[in-house]
């Protein structure tokens, strides 16, 4: 989401680190790599053959579904790189339970892909596949974001302040993008799944006040097209909406139909969805993105009830667009701090939110989720981690956020017919649940133990408490 930060103002850049020299000395030599002979300024370490396949690419056991599952996206610092051991132990965790991963082409741990037009550098991109092949999970690629040479910046440059990241490609340049999407495409035959772009950053319309869906809508196309030309059998999905929700009292902007006790959808989201979904060009699923908190970062009526918006939004958006199957790329149960952090809960509490936005978001026909990992640098803290940090020895364990969406995902993957249990009246208010024939998942959602009678069982259940039944 806008508000979850790209965080690449981190980016490690391989130059210095190698160096380790001076900003004197790494100036002049700046300098000198751009008086060299050749293509001219920023193509150092670049390659033309960006669509050759990189790596060994397994061949996929059988045709791709349009549905992955639950898994998690990568972010600024993943456990593709750190100390062997812990990128190890991380990579043997996944390998247990394999899990559908996001990767972007540009920022949130990748380099820029395409610093001048037609010079590739894939470096970056390359060690998260390698990484998403070795432990076994279905990879994913998130179209985003750009070159700075196709939103007016210059050639050979990377300007990855957050704004210059978050421009979209300008029109003269959507054939371009879709290019470089061909070109991913090609590079990692084995990715099967792509996402076109992120929650519609850079098109925004000033002048009208709305979404920019006709700019949005005409690059999803192109980019379509270019990759159903590589593999007609490349699943691809948009639009990645963030969908926004208002305080119940806003009336400005505020959809008359699609609201709740959690707030009302921003009709501005919803024109833009229908906009995409009338003049797409085709779609082998629909992605969405949101939190359960409105834009003012209101919980209402609390923080459990607040999940019910993932059910509403999932059911409005599944009645537009029939069978398409219905994908949340991101979703956040818990407003961020200034710095953009989400430190604020405990993590029983956390887990136990998160468990109740999954529910949710099932309860609205989503097969596919992913959780946005937020993994420190370094450092023995990681709030809402799926493993500790890997800078050292011991890092890359699995942290309760690990359990929660890597058992959700065994338990409900796609295709999963769930079924209604009985809860005891005085109970439902207290305990989310989500049951199939064989499992029963249970929530308590309150910060104090209970006893509650759930499937015929009664049950105690501590604070906050995640707990799975066999039935």
């Amino acid at each position: 989401m806008g508000r979850h930060g790209w965080n690449s103002g981190a980016r490690r850049w391989r130059l210095t680190a190698v160096l380790g020299v001076g900003a004197a000395a790494l100036a002049l030599l700046v300098t000198l790599l751009n008086t060299l002979p050749g293509d001219g300024a920023g193509t150092e370490g670049t390659t033309r053959n960006g669509d050759k396949v990189h790596g060994t690419p397994a061949a996929p056991a059988k045709a791709a579904e349009p549905e992955v599952g639950w898994g998690f996206t990568h972010t600024q610092f993943s456990a593709d790189e750190g100390s062997a051991a812990a990128t190890k132990r991380a990579e043997g965790l996944l390998s247990k339970q394999p899990m559908p991963q996001i990767q972007h082409i540009m920022g949130w741990g990748a380099g820029n892909p395409e610093p001048s037009k037609g010079r590739y550098d894939f470096v970056e991109m390359d060690r998260r596949i390698d990484f998403m092949r070795a432990s076994g999970g279905t990879p994913v690629v998130t179209l985003c974001c750009s070159p700075d040479w196709m939103k007016g910046g210059e050639s050979g440059d990377t300007d990855w302040s957050e704004t210059a990241l978050e421009t979209a490609p300008d029109p003269a340049h959507y054939d371009d993008f879709a290019a470089l999407a061909a070109t991913v495409a090609k590079r990692y035959p084995d990715v099967r799944h792509f996402i076109v772009w992120n929650e519609f950053k850079g098109f925004w319309n000033d002048s009208k006040a709305r979404w920019d869906y006709e700019g949005y809508t005409e690059l999803y196309n192109l980019v379509y097209k270019a990759l159903k030309k590589v593999d007609e059998d490349i699943m691809v999905g948009g639009p990645y909406l963030v969908m926004d929700s208002l305080d119940p009292r806003q009336t400005h902007d505020a959809s008359p139909t699609v609201k709740g006790a959690w707030g009302t959808m921003d009709q501005r989201v919803l024109d833009a969805f229908d906009y995409w979904n009338k003049h797409k060009a085709g779609a082998d699923f629909v992605v969405v993105d949101g939190s359960s908190y409105t834009k003012d970062d209101e919980l209402l009526p609390d923080e459990f009830a607040a999940t019910d918006k993932f059910t509403a939004v999932g059911e409005w958006v599944r009645e537009r667009t029939g069978d398409l199957p219905l994908w949340w790329a991101e979703y956040y149960v818990e407003p961020a701090d200034g710095d953009d952090e989400r430190e604020g809960w405990s993590e029983t509490r956390r887990v136990a939110v998160q468990a109740a936005g999954l529910i949710a978001m099932a309860r609205g026909g989503a097969t596919s989720g992913f959780y946005w990992n937020p993994e420190n640098e370094k450092g023995p803290d990681c709030a809402g981690c799926l493993w500790t940090p890997t800078d050292s020895a011991d890092g890359g364990a699995a942290l309760p956020m690990f359990d929660l969406v890597s058992n959700f995902g065994r338990e409900f993957p796609p295709g999963t017919a769930y079924e209604t249990v009985s809860v005891a009246a005085a109970d439902v208010p207290r305990v989310r649940v989500l049951a199939t024939d064989r499992t029963v998942l249970v929530v308590n959602a309150l910060d104090r133990s209970i006893s509650a009678k759930v499937d015929g069982r009664q049950l105690e259940l501590g604070a906050y408490e995640v707990k799975w039944l066999e039935r």
